[in-house]
């Protein structure tokens, strides 16, 4: 069969063709389906009235070796910036569509958009494309042939419903495909271009800082009935405050947040371990009820307990300084005040009053 490539085209997947999207995903990709999770956008190639082949996007992978290497960026800034990144998680050519050159178009018109699309509905700027590739079965020729670079390969370690295995398993190809020509060098340098940084400040919490948030409300009471309450009041208002304190406003910010989360991240929260494996969180739902109905004094004053004990871990501290307008000395000369202030916690550290300085 022989078709004309520039009569392809590449939409996102109504939600009304969801549900066949998953059905072919499961019939014919060799990984099945995938739940819709989080950030995640499903394409449809078609041909006409044709389906010609199925992509998902989704968010990016938290550690990935080879990757990480190539972009350059520090480990404090990584985890921070993983949201200028999506993975193509699941590309399915439909049986009877397998013609040449047809893959790497479908993935070529999907980058001319997928920045558009991102923004639309996540708010959030792309900058790299990454994705991962089983050499046992393929060769990543479609991504090569569609400008995507080889990087290097994964360690091998596979996800599971408690974070990773033990052992290695099958490495897998990492290919990345830059957005922009500068996306390396953006998500690389040590202070983020003020084009992608978020109104809101923001910060990454540790495991550790994880671990204890919950244990700073455990003494606030519960307004909801005893009965159908599903995740604790405790988990509820440390995802709730540790979404804020990384630049989430709004319930439905705080909620896609938290369905970002990881399996570890989850089981540090301590979310609610379901029968199948895994960590539930709470949807927005729960979040807002909870937040209108708890007493706001106690949430302060838990809150207030936990910036005593982490507030002051700044990883980088910023220095500034300003000229008093109209405050001059005895000898004419304008003060100047220089500032220490903390990047994390935005905490002024010191200050220092001259009359010296010069700009």
């Amino acid at each position: 069969m022989k078709i004309h490539l520039e009569l392809l085209s590449v939409r996102p997947v109504t939600q009304a063709e969801e549900s066949r999207y998953r059905e072919l995903m499961q019939q014919h990709h060799y990984l099945g389906d995938v739940a819709k999770i989080g950030h995640t956008l499903w394409y449809v190639a078609t041909y006409g009235e044709e389906w010609v082949a199925l992509l998902g996007f989704s968010a990016a992978a938290w550690k990935c070796r080879a990757r990480d290497r190539w972009i350059g960026w520090h480990y404090r800034h990584q985890y921070s910036r993983l949201n200028f990144i999506a993975n193509n998680s699941r590309f399915l050519i439909l049986p009877n569509w397998h013609l040449p050159n047809l893959g790497s178009k479908v993935l070529s018109l999907c980058q001319r958009r997928i920045q558009a699309d991102w923004q639309v509905h996540f708010g959030k700027t792309l900058l790299l494309l990454e994705t991962f590739v089983d050499p046992s079965r393929f060769h990543g020729t479609v991504y090569r042939a569609a400008n995507w670079q080889c990087v290097g390969q994964t360690q091998g370690y596979r996800r599971t419903s408690g974070g990773y295995s033990a052992d290695e398993q099958s490495p897998k190809l990492v290919f990345v495909r830059a957005l922009q020509p500068d996306a390396q060098t953006q998500l690389a340098r040590p202070l983020l271009d003020t084009r992608y940084q978020p109104q809101s400040p923001k910060m990454m919490l540790t495991a550790e800082q994880m671990k204890s948030l919950p244990d700073f409300f455990k003494d606030i009471s519960d307004p909801r009935r005893a009965q159908g309450r599903i995740h604790p009041l405790p988990t509820v208002l440390a995802i709730a405050a540790a979404a804020v304190l990384c630049g989430m406003r709004g319930y439905k910010a705080m909620a896609g947040w938290a369905n970002d989360l990881g399996p570890k991240a989850r089981e540090r929260f301590r979310c609610r371990r379901q029968k199948g494996g895994g960590y539930r969180v709470p949807s927005e739902f729960v979040i807002r009820d909870l937040l209108i109905r708890v007493d706001p004094v106690e949430v302060d004053v838990a809150l207030q307990k936990w910036n005593a004990v982490f507030g002051k871990e700044d990883h980088s501290l910023a220095i500034d300084g300003k000229t008093m307008c109209n405050a001059i000395d005895e000898q004419g000369q304008q003060a100047h005040i220089m500032s220490v202030i903390g990047h994390e916690s935005t905490q002024c550290y010191t200050q220092k009053k001259s009359a010296h300085c010069r700009q």
